[in-house]
């Protein structure tokens, strides 16, 4: 089974990331909590499932221009993603037992920029 989950816009890169943890630790923490919150509150808005066996999860990320490197995109973005959705009850945690793989894929969409976060149980 396969459940989506659209996130409208996008996070910080881990550039922006690394920025504010210098500026002043807090000033990270609550950039993180926001972003987490974020997903916690569409993903239980979505109507997710909880996952009943380990499952992938591919993140394709959807930029309004080229700028910003792929790598930073992923690494500034997916923690927060992934701690989203064990807050909102989809993911018990997210850890190797329950996360098979992690597979990101980019493109550019310069009118909708976002995120889709794609839950793929494993088959039976």
């Amino acid at each position: 089974m396969t459940q989506r989950l659209t996130i409208p816009g996008r996070f910080q890169s881990l550039n922006d990331v690394i920025a504010s943890a210098k500026s002043h630790p807090l000033v990270y923490a609550k950039e993180k909590r926001t972003h987490t919150q974020k997903v916690m509150v569409l993903a239980m808005a979505a109507r997710l499932k909880k996952i009943e066996r380990p499952c992938c999860i591919r993140i394709s990320w959807y930029e309004q221009t080229r700028r910003r490197d792929q790598d930073n995109i992923a690494a500034g973005g997916t923690k927060p993603i992934l701690d989203g959705l064990q807050e909102a009850g989809i993911l018990p945690t997210d850890g190797w037992k329950w996360i098979t793989g992690l597979e990101h894929r980019f493109h550019i969409d310069k009118d909708n920029p976002r995120i889709e976060v794609d839950v793929m149980e494993e088959p039976k």
